[in-house]
């Protein structure tokens, strides 16, 4: 669907801004040069830092080599959850070789997807996916490195785990997609959440409600591009570059001036990552 539709326009520029969460492997780039075009695009309109994140192994790979490319990108690393029955003592090695690298500033994204068991060819069944959740906790906790989460219809049972295993200091709920009482339960146990494009569509409306009782210290903004579009360019490629449409969008649900939403969740995640 992407391929069919055309990139949204550069927004108004909207600075300082940080885009927790995005695949720039997946935005097609591949080399130094390409990777330079997306992350310049991204910068000429505010967004002067992307946290690039793995889903499977080659893909941390590369996040890792991209943030040691260009001095604007940061790495996260991990195995998805429905990838987590590749999560063999080969791929924890280097896993783990790969977590404490300096431009790593978290593990992620992991947690529980109970969307596609099922429906997805290969993909980890929720017991392999909560050993492997277990897991990432673990190395997030022993790199001292916040854990970055993918939650798809798992609320308690992604509580429970990370209740169960004790959470790392600093846990983000990327793409936070629930409702308010989840949002209330993950504030209060000191979680942040990340907003990405889907806080601007007009039917989601108990993420859009929740977002408005996220403190000023606990949120975060991303793209997840290439998906996840904002609206009104829904269904068209997804760069890092459109982030200042979501900050816009979310700023008017929550009553804020779209310039110090920009400034606190920039400064969440200097804090958070450590940049």
């Amino acid at each position: 669907m992407n391929a069919k539709r055309e990139a949204p326009p550069l927004p108004p520029p909207l600075e300082p801004l940080v885009d927790a969460h995005t695949h720039l492997d997946a935005c097609g780039a591949s080399d130094a040069a390409s990777l330079g075009v997306v992350v310049d695009r991204a910068a000429a309109v505010g967004v002067g830092t992307v946290v690039t994140v793995a889903d499977d192994l080659t893909a941390a790979k590369w996040a890792v080599w991209a943030a040691g490319a260009d001095d604007r990108v940061y790495a996260a690393v991990a195995l998805h959850p429905t990838r987590a029955n590749a999560l063999d003592e080969a791929a924890k090695q280097d896993l783990e070789k790969l977590a404490v690298d300096p431009r790593v500033v978290a593990v992620g994204e992991t947690g529980l997807d109970y969307y596609w068991p099922g429906k997805l060819e290969g993909c980890a069944d929720v017991e392999t996916q909560i050993e492997g959740f277990r897991w990432h906790i673990d190395l997030a906790k022993r790199v001292r490195k916040p854990l970055m989460i993918h939650n798809r219809e798992a609320d308690h049972d992604l509580l429970a785990v990370l209740l169960d295993e004790g959470a790392p200091p600093t846990v983000i709920f990327h793409c936070f997609s629930s409702d308010t009482n989840m949002a209330l339960a993950c504030v209060e146990e000191g979680y942040v959440l990340s907003f990405s494009g889907t806080v601007s569509f007009r039917n989601a409306h108990e993420l859009r409600e929740a977002a408005k009782v996220v403190p000023d210290d606990q949120i975060l903004v991303e793209t997840d591009a290439p998906y996840l579009t904002p609206h009104p360019f829904r269904g068209a490629p997804n760069e890092p570059y459109c982030l200042p449409y979501t900050v816009r969008a979310l700023a008017e649900l929550r009553e804020q001036d779209p310039a110090e939403l920009a400034r606190i969740t920039t400064a969440n995640a200097r804090r958070l990552y450590r940049i």
